[in-house]
């Protein structure tokens, strides 16, 4: 992989990892387009994440310092509810990151399969849409906007997303949306829920090694790691103000699309 390409690609995964469109799909569409064949090289994906990574903790920096020191004070409140509710959320994808990597990992080599998720992820934005449209019975609001159920059900859209052409924004948001959580409410979580999965894959991949058998340079992982970094910064504002006002449909119509013509040209 080159470094230009690598740039591509990370600006790529920078936009599509907080727009509801997948960027791992997109990686593998962009990849196929650029000619580039590392099917089996999974760094510069786990690269390209933690940079997307670090620009949600910037983006919700002051939410994250009031978590911590919420949490930091050793006694059930708001902020340590918050936290535990987020490591619930995290049950699913531990489990499927456990016992079923090698097979998921396995699956990221299809483009059939993207396509085939795109559709199901224009599916999910388009019917979720409507749903957080539609005025609920007024109830008291769980502590934080969401309960614990909601919390492990949106980890099971998590679980999920980990086929490539599901995205990981869209699933979760759609999944919060179904199950009753506030559009707001729902935006701030599934952006948050990610944070450890992916810092503790990008750790993983470290410590055993792998970085150094990566069969790309030092230098494109670098620039896809900047790309990704600055246009993650840029659409994870977006998104936000997306999911609070904006209508997700228009995703949904673009994901039908990408997915139809991904299948055909699969």
């Amino acid at each position: 992989m080159e470094w230009f390409q690598a740039l591509l690609l990370g600006l790529l995964q920078g936009l599509t990892e907080f727009l509801p469109v997948s960027s791992s799909g997109h990686l593998m569409i962009g990849r196929a387009l650029l000619g580039i064949d590392a099917p089996e090289d999974l760094v510069f994906e786990v690269t390209v994440h933690a940079a997307t990574v670090l620009a949600t903790i910037i983006v919700f920096r002051l939410q994250i310092m009031q978590l911590l020191r919420g949490l930091f004070r050793f006694r059930y409140n708001d902020e340590t509810d918050y936290v535990l509710k987020i490591c619930v959320s995290m049950i699913p994808v531990f489990v499927v990151g456990m016992f079923f990597k090698d097979y998921v990992e396995d699956i990221f080599s299809s483009l059939l399969v993207v396509g085939i998720c795109l559709l199901c992820t224009a599916a999910l934005l388009f019917f979720s849409d409507r749903a957080g449209r539609k005025p609920v019975e007024e109830r008291p609001a769980p502590r934080g906007g969401i309960s614990y159920l909601q919390a492990f059900i949106i980890g099971l859209g998590q679980a999920l997303a980990v086929l490539p052409g599901l995205s990981r924004s869209g699933t979760t948001i759609s999944v919060g949306l179904l199950s009753g959580v506030k559009r707001g409410d729902v935006a701030q979580f599934s952006f948050l829920m990610v944070l450890v999965p992916i810092l503790g894959e990008a750790f993983l991949d470290l410590v055993g090694g792998d970085f150094g058998a990566s069969a790309i340079g030092v230098l494109p992982l670098l620039c896809g790691f900047a790309a990704a970094f600055v246009s993650g910064l840029f659409a994870c504002k977006v998104m936000i103000a997306l999911v609070k006002k904006a209508s997700l449909k228009w995703f949904a119509l673009y994901c039908a699309l990408a997915g139809i013509l991904t299948i055909i040209f699969a």
